[in-house]
């Protein structure tokens, strides 16, 4: 899950950007970046930097830059670490044209192979640098050929070749005054102003400038320029999409038009499993990948057994995860709420496998836990939901959920999320330790894709019913939870 925020018209560029970032730094924490350009610049500039959004801010006071059009980028890492390097947008070869990117290109590694096999130079561990140097190859190859193409052309011919999910936005030197943008899978909105247009990951970032939004389908591309929007196809073919007029104010909007943030997290939920599990397995091969670890495939199939440490609503998905792990791994696990951990005189393994959970990744007890789990010899690994934040710098390695801010009180999405992270480990256990073949992976793994369209089909079929016995029970003053085997902790939660 990231963020984007594009422009094309008379205000100062940058300002513009970072605005729209700062609303939507939501969608990613690790690191932010801008390119814009003008009609006089051969190459785009670029600025990025690690970390938050406020570091770019830095940077471009020391360093200001000035343009006409510009895209920038809030990042939540699948592919590469959190550096500067790494952070969008994106360069080809000759710096005219840059990419900005939100989801996965499942066939990068392929394509990056055959693109560095025709001379092309990579900089990065992205799979989204790739796109930028396909596109240049297509347009190097159509020229060649006595046919030069329009950077809208090139990308349409390109996104034919990525297999995945992707939100695009792509600036090229070349054409001034032009983004074109593309979606599938990940959102992507359109902003129509008065001589300007702006191009979005959500609403948020744009509608202090506009309330009139196109809102893109999958399979469609817009070209905006200082001459309106053109919306097509991936084939060329001219679509009509209706203008919506947004009547929310820009609190509402941050709620997407919920009444309450617990209400608009609630219907989160499928989005956020869906962001855990995106790039992270293969219906094909069966495959899980957790993200990047200091603990190889050996170390973990060779755990002794799992200690669990958690706080809060983290603790009963701690204890969710147990029987999801001694089922499909069978291997034994052990949970501790994680202000208790240090005081029960834990014995010493260090074939054990430390796993801290944490919405925040901040938090002083789990933190707490972690440190005496590694002084007693153990490796750890962390579930959290900030990238970089420190349970996750302090482990061997990190399951990252990507569920967004959770501001509602009560827990919704950050904890079937992570839910969701325990299922992908178990698995992945599992496999390792010889518990899991092809077959039976692939089948897990089908059924974990199911699971957000069928909590959408619930949502919908039942929020009337839930609305009535909320209203009819909202004066209870207690309430009893009953639930056995994995539905017990689900009990526990709750209350």
């Amino acid at each position: 899950m990231c963020g984007i925020v594009g422009y094309v018209g008379p205000k100062k560029v940058v300002p513009v950007i970072i605005e729209g970032l700062r609303r939507l730094e939501y969608r990613g924490y690790d690191s932010a970046g801008i390119a814009v350009g003008g009609p006089k610049t051969a190459l785009l500039e670029v600025c990025r930097a690690p970390g938050k959004l406020g570091n770019l801010e830095e940077v471009l006071r020391e360093k200001p830059l000035e343009g006409t059009f510009g895209i920038g980028h809030t990042r939540w890492a699948t592919h590469g670490r959190p550096t500067e390097e790494n952070a969008h947008p994106h360069r080809d070869c000759s710096g005219r044209i840059v990419v900005v990117h939100n989801g996965i290109v499942e066939n990068y590694l392929e394509l990056k192979h055959e693109l560095t096999e025709k001379g092309h130079k990579f900089v990065t561990e992205t799979d989204t640098e790739i796109i930028a140097h396909l596109i240049e190859e297509i347009q190097k190859e159509a020229e060649t050929a006595g046919a030069p193409i329009s950077l809208e052309d090139g990308v349409r011919r390109a996104v034919k070749r990525l297999t995945g999910a992707f939100a695009l936005g792509i600036l090229s030197s070349a054409e001034p005054d032009k983004i074109v943008a593309a979606r599938s899978g990940p959102p992507v909105v359109i902003g129509v102003g008065e001589g300007e247009y702006f191009v979005a990951s959500d609403v948020p970032g744009i509608l202090h400038h506009t309330r009139d939004i196109y809102f893109l389908a999958d399979g469609d591309m817009a070209i905006l320029t200082l001459n309106g929007v053109k919306l097509t196809d991936f084939n060329g073919k001219p679509i009509e999409r209706k203008l919506e007029r947004i009547q929310w104010d820009p609190i509402q909007a941050e709620k997407g038009g919920y009444k309450h943030f617990m209400l608009k997290e609630i219907w989160e939920q499928p989005r956020a499993i869906r962001d855990t599990t995106l790039g992270r397995v293969s219906l094909d091969s069966g495959s899980i990948f957790l993200g990047e670890m200091e603990i190889d495939d050996e170390e973990l199939a060779a755990a002794s057994s799992i200690n669990i440490a958690a706080c809060g609503t983290s603790w009963h998905a701690a204890l969710a995860g147990k029987y999801m792990i001694e089922r499909l791994a069978r291997l034994p696990v052990d949970v501790d709420y994680a202000s208790e951990y240090r005081y029960r005189n834990p014995i010493p393994d260090r074939n054990a496998l430390g796993l801290l959970i944490t919405q925040s990744g901040e938090t002083a007890d789990t933190l707490a836990a972690q440190r005496e789990m590694k002084a007693l010899g153990s490796k750890t690994v962390a579930i959290c939901n900030v990238v970089g934040a420190m349970v996750a710098r302090e482990a061997h390695g990190a399951i990252y959920t990507h569920a967004g801010p959770e501001i509602g009180v009560a827990s919704t999405k950050a904890f079937t999320s992570q839910l969701t992270a325990l299922f992908l480990l178990a698995l992945k256990l599992g496999q390792l330790r010889g518990r899991m073949n092809k077959e039976r992976s692939v089948q897990l793994i089908e059924e974990l894709s199911r699971v957000p369209a069928k909590i959408e089909e619930v949502l919908k079929s039942c929020s009337g019913q839930c609305e009535q016995l909320a209203s009819s029970f909202a004066n209870a003053r207690d309430f009893l939870y009953l639930g056995r085997g994995i539905h017990f902790p689900i009990a526990l939660e709750g209350r």
